[in-house]
């Protein structure tokens, strides 16, 4: 993999971040892509806190757009158990395609708003 690929990356990381900030009534929900799993935070900005989180360790054995919509409709249970029903969506410089966009739709079906 090329730097230029991952310089790519974070320069439209940082152009997202500039706009998309949480706050207590309305958190971050940020999530990190790598080649074999996907995480996400629910995260407070103001105090630097995570407030929910889940990841696909553990889900080798399904496909990845299958293990995106697990850990999306886990993430969203953990943010109802936590009292979270909106969010702000950061796809921290990934393309909403494939699995960014399966994990989004499913934590919508759990009944997360963004």
């Amino acid at each position: 993999m090329t730097t230029k690929k991952v310089e790519r990356r974070i320069k439209i990381k940082y152009r997202i971040r500039k706009n998309v900030n949480g706050t207590a009534e309305r958190p971050r929900m940020s999530v990190f892509r790598s080649n074999k799993q996907i995480y996400v935070q629910i995260i407070n900005d103001l105090t630097g806190q995570t407030l929910a989180s889940a990841s696909s360790l553990g889900m080798e054995t399904m496909p990845k757009i299958q293990q995106a919509q697990k850990v999306g409709e886990l993430v969203a249970e953990k943010a109802q158990a936590a009292g979270i029903t909106t969010v702000v969506f950061d796809r921290n410089g990934y393309l909403y395609h494939g699995r960014v966009k399966e994990l989004a739709d499913a934590a919508r079906k759990g009944g997360l708003n963004f």
